[in-house]
């Protein structure tokens, strides 16, 4: 519920809430002024684990920088380490063999369901459910699996490489990708929508809670499901297509509630629609190389200004790279999708209950490493 608010100080007390607290994401500190349960005003405070990426692509050469993307968005880092390689291939000329697009569409929408999976897991545990986080956390270890399989790793994933991938996928995780999508799909209807969302008490505790209309978005520059949770139908794999994506036939949902359940709807059925795409992908997945002929060890592209930009899980991550001739970056500027995201937050919470401002802010599927680049 959300009450119009007239400011009494003498009425109000401050309340920090983070930087280390258990309703908060990550290192996310908010100063909640407070009029009894009600927000008077909620200040996002970041900076707690600024790392200085931007600084460090320049300092050094272009593939220096590739271990970096993961450590941003650690949820959803082969979107990053994708965003980051398509503006040095653009920007070098190189092109990229068609099944390693292949396969970095299949690895990175199953990093993409696993994001969501935890997304899910964490805002119902924010809300005081526990059981679906297990649920959630038992269906993204198969992924994690299958991920630690051809990239070595299982959360900071450094797999593409300029002009293609590290190595190539094989039989057994083609079996296993499609058996964890028979899997995923048989699971959803009981033990995650009958059970949570149909849950009356999820439903009381999202719908009509934080309303953020079309025209919020757009001020603030939102994207991804908080933007397709307020009527926008606004996808980069859509609107500005790269990789594979116009082959494919997948949709993109969108709600027009704009409120917290909303946004809730639009992660779910894209499960169902990441599910469709690397289904697609394995089916049609070429024979053929996996990384481009003769690529430098030390490119230096030629000057220019160079802009990419890829749909994370939380909505558009850009890279824009201007080059000067140089074996690195002369500047690397990376639009984070959260932080835009985060912005709203202030005015939307105004005169909102505390307990609906943390579910509204679980809504916001919050990454605070990708914030304090």
């Amino acid at each position: 519920m959300t009450v119009p608010i007239e400011c009494r100080p003498d009425e109000t007390f401050v309340l920090n809430l983070g930087p280390q607290h258990p309703a908060t994401h990550g290192v996310l500190r908010v100063k909640l002024t407070m009029d009894g349960e009600y927000v008077v005003n909620a200040e996002p405070v970041l900076g707690y684990i600024h790392r200085m990426h931007e600084k460090m692509a320049e300092e050094g050469n272009f593939a220096r920088f590739l271990p970096n993307t993961p450590r941003m968005d650690y949820l959803g880092a082969l979107s990053y380490n994708q965003g980051y390689v398509m503006a040095v291939e653009r920007a070098a000329g190189i092109e990229v063999p068609e099944r390693a697009e292949y396969i970095r569409t299949i690895t990175v929408e199953l990093n993409r369901l696993s994001s969501h999976l935890l997304w899910f897991g964490a805002f119902v545990l924010d809300l005081g459910g526990f059981t679906p986080l297990l649920y959630a956390f038992d269906d993204r270890e198969k992924i994690l699996d299958l991920l630690e399989r051809v990239t070595g790793a299982r959360l900071t994933y450094c797999y593409y490489r300029f002009g293609g991938v590290y190595n190539d996928i094989d039989d057994e995780f083609i079996t296993g990708t499609r058996e964890f999508i028979k899997r995923l799909r048989s699971r959803l209807p009981s033990l995650y929508h009958d059970l949570v969302t149909g849950n009356i008490i999820l439903i009381k505790r999202l719908k009509d809670i934080g309303i953020i209309t079309p025209e919020t978005c757009r001020k603030y520059g939102a994207t991804g499901p908080v933007a397709r949770g307020s009527g926008i139908n606004y996808d980069i794999r859509k609107n500005e297509p790269y990789s594979i994506y116009p082959e494919l036939d997948f949709d993109i949902p969108v709600y027009d509630e704009c409120d917290s359940m909303a946004r809730y709807m639009v992660r779910m059925d894209e499960i169902e629609q990441s599910l469709r795409i690397i289904e697609q992908s394995l089916d049609k997945l070429p024979d053929g190389p996996i990384k481009a002929k003769k690529v430098p060890k030390i490119l230096k592209p030629a000057a220019g200004d160079y802009y990419t930009a890829v749909e994370a899980a939380r909505g558009s991550f850009g890279c824009r790279l201007v080059c000067d001739g140089g074996k690195g970056p002369y500047r690397l500027k990376l639009r984070s999708p959260t932080y835009s995201n985060l912005s709203l937050y202030e005015e939307v919470t105004e005169g909102m209950m505390l307990a609906d401002a943390l579910a509204f802010m679980g809504s916001l599927d919050l990454v605070i490493p990708e914030m304090d680049r």
